[in-house]
């Protein structure tokens, strides 16, 4: 799945993703006005707000790009609602040949992580038949729970070519209370990162493997030093952009043949109409900001590459 991840990142020349995480906040009023006319100011009215803005951003930007990653959390505030527009999310976006990357950050042990990895990336018996879940081509995972933890997910990975990103070094301000502790003189993130290129070992695709590493862009010398401890694993790149990274941050992530990471942007791009550089798209507009935003971004990460 790797391999086909990087050949969409060399026909767009855009290793980005936008981030489809969605907030009512983040939706222009007349969209929201619309959706609670028809359903209410309930939860299925809200997911449809999000449906809609979601579907105009996509359809403004899918040329651009060679992926998109929506975080679940967003959806699951509406409840089953919610769920339901995630996946129709994912199907859409699907449909006009992205990649889709589960921000979802699972993690458990046995049989549940496998009902996870299931639920996420594979499919799921139900008498004679195999109906996938979400059917994404990648999901988020967090490896707390260890080998037992990650395991199910690559199992999926080896047998249906999908594809995880493991958390190693996020991008908030507080990742450091743990992922920074020292453990016989070295932070857990090196220790993260070791197992992460040992579950990669067994699901290699190509150059590259289909166990990623989630590395944040807010911590260049961090990333610096875990692109030499992973040279053959991709990256996926938060904190671009709102958080605060920028591109020259984040060209440490990525290869000298400029592959290795995809670098996400979510609400600096879903809502640039907010922003003053680009007041001027108005909230009628909003899904052209949206698309000058990724234009801006694609071309500001590759001055650097």
């Amino acid at each position: 799945m790797i391999s086909q991840l990087i050949e969409k990142i060399q026909k767009t020349k855009a290793p980005v993703c936008v981030g489809l995480d969605p907030m009512l906040s983040y939706i222009p009023e007349h969209i929201v006005k619309r959706a609670f006319e028809e359903h209410g100011e309930t939860l299925k009215g809200a997911a449809e707000a999000v449906w809609q803005f979601n579907k105009e951003i996509v359809d403004h930007t899918w040329d651009l790009i060679p992926a998109v990653k929506p975080q679940i959390a967003m959806y699951e505030q509406f409840g089953i609602e919610g769920l339901i527009v995630y996946k129709r999310t994912v199907d859409y976006c699907q449909e006009k040949g992205l990649v889709v990357i589960g921000d979802a950050k699972r993690g458990d042990i046995g049989s549940t992580s496998a009902a996870y990895a299931s639920a996420h990336l594979g499919h799921v018996q139900v008498g004679g038949q195999k109906p996938a879940g979400f059917g994404c081509q990648f999901v988020t995972v967090n490896p707390y729970f260890g080998t037992d933890g990650v395991k199910p997910f690559v199992d999926i990975c080896s047998q249906e070519d999908k594809g995880i990103f493991v958390l190693v070094k996020t991008s908030n301000p507080s990742s450091g209370e743990f992922q920074d502790r020292l453990f016989d003189g070295r932070p857990l993130y090196e220790l993260v990162a070791e197992k992460v290129v040992e579950w990669g070992s067994l699901s290699m695709d190509g150059a590259y493997s289909n166990v990623g590493a989630v590395v944040g862009a807010t911590y260049p010398q961090m990333s610096r030093t875990l692109r030499k401890l992973m040279p053959s694993t991709y990256f996926l790149v938060p904190g671009y952009g709102a958080q605060g990274g920028t591109a020259e941050d984040l060209k440490c992530c990525f290869n000298e043949d400029g592959l290795g990471a995809i670098v996400n942007s979510s609400r600096g791009i879903i809502a640039a109409y907010k922003q003053e550089k680009y007041a001027e798209f108005g909230p009628e507009h909003f899904a052209e900001a949206s698309r000058q935003a990724v234009e801006d971004m694609v071309a500001d990460i590759n001055s650097v590459l």
